[in-house]
């Protein structure tokens, strides 16, 4: 019983994380199903596409705006929620004119008051650590995923480099060698004997 107990203390927080692609001109929007007074949060990050931006807006149930960011690279947003009902977490790539956006992003749902009210009764000190635990290991999930992505987007902004300076190279190279093989041709007629008949 206790450990089943533990186990549900470690899980009761949920954690979401997905990767999405947003095409241009679209928005793609993900929904929650939470109580009030729930304790909510959004992390994202853009990992590829365009200048790496993305317009975010989170939506309560009664269509009020929560959040609403504009062109923005990352970013880690908590609330709680105000009220029941469905939540809605809507990432828009409508600025875009032919890039697709792939967007990282974890929703994170605590559990709600009346849950954590009940438990309150019987909780002692080891299940509060396990839950503080659980917390900081969601914590550290999304850092690495944070550096997960951040690592994706610097590979490739490196493999791009890379060959855009093997491609000058060559350029450099086909014009040493044209300019080489130009001056050895025009230095052997400056120094040809021509004979008149």
């Amino acid at each position: 019983m206790f450990v089943l107990f533990v186990l549900g203390s470690v899980l009761c927080r949920v954690s979401h994380g997905y990767f999405v692609t947003v095409d241009a001109h679209s928005e793609e929007c993900f929904f929650d199903k939470v109580k009030a007074g729930t304790k909510m949060g959004l992390i994202f990050e853009v990992a590829e596409g365009g200048f790496l931006d993305i317009d975010v807006k989170i939506i309560g149930p009664d269509s009020k705006t929560i959040h609403q960011g504009e062109r923005e690279s990352n970013g880690k947003y908590t609330f709680a929620a105000h009220m029941d009902g469905v939540y809605r977490y809507c990432f828009g790539n409508q600025m875009s004119t032919m890039t697709p956006k792939i967007v990282m992003f974890n929703m994170d749902i605590g559990e709600s008051p009346s849950e954590a009210a009940e438990g309150e009764g019987n909780q002692n000190k080891l299940e509060g650590m396990i839950k503080e635990l659980s917390t900081a290991l969601s914590g550290v999930k999304h850092e690495q995923d944070y550096m997960q992505v951040r690592d994706r987007i610097h590979r490739s902004i490196n493999e791009s480099t890379n060959s855009r300076v093997v491609m000058w190279s060559m350029f450099e190279a086909l014009v040493l060698v044209s300019m080489t093989v130009g001056q050895i041709y025009y230095l052997k007629r400056f120094f040809e004997v021509r004979r008149v008949v």
